[in-house]
C-alpha cells in the first residue's frame, strides 16, 4: 500500500511540474518518453552515490553491469557456459 501512495504522490508532484511548465497531460508522446528516460537515469544516480558514501569503488564496469540494464531495459551480463567443463561461470569483471 505504501508503494502505491508514494507512486501517487510522485505522480501528483510531476503533474504540478507539468502544469508549471505548461505541458498538457497526457503529455505529447515525445515529451512523456523523454521525461520517463530522465526518471530512469535519475533513479540510477542513487546507487553510485550510496557506494561512494560507503567507501566502495564505482567503476565503469560496475555501472554498466548494475545500472545500464535498468535504464535500457536490456538484460545484463549473463553467466557464460564453459566449453571445457560444461558448468556455468560468473562473468569476469
Amino acid at each position: 500500500m505504501k508503494l502505491y501512495l508514494v507512486s501517487l504522490g510522485v505522480g501528483v508532484l510531476v503533474g504540478i511540474i507539468y502544469g508549471g511548465l505548461g505541458v498538457r497531460s497526457p503529455a505529447p508522446p515525445a515529451v512523456a518518453l523523454i521525461g520517463l528516460l530522465g526518471m530512469l537515469i535519475g533513479e540510477q544516480v542513487v546507487p553510485p552515490v550510496k557506494r561512494l558514501l560507503a567507501g566502495e569503488p564505482v567503476s565503469l564496469v560496475w555501472f554498466h553491469r548494475e545500472c545500464v540494464p535498468k535504464i535500457t531495459g536490456l538484460p545484463g551480463p549473463v553467466a557464460q557456459t564453459s566449453k571445457d567443463e560444461g558448468k556455468t561461470e560468473a562473468p569476469k569483471t
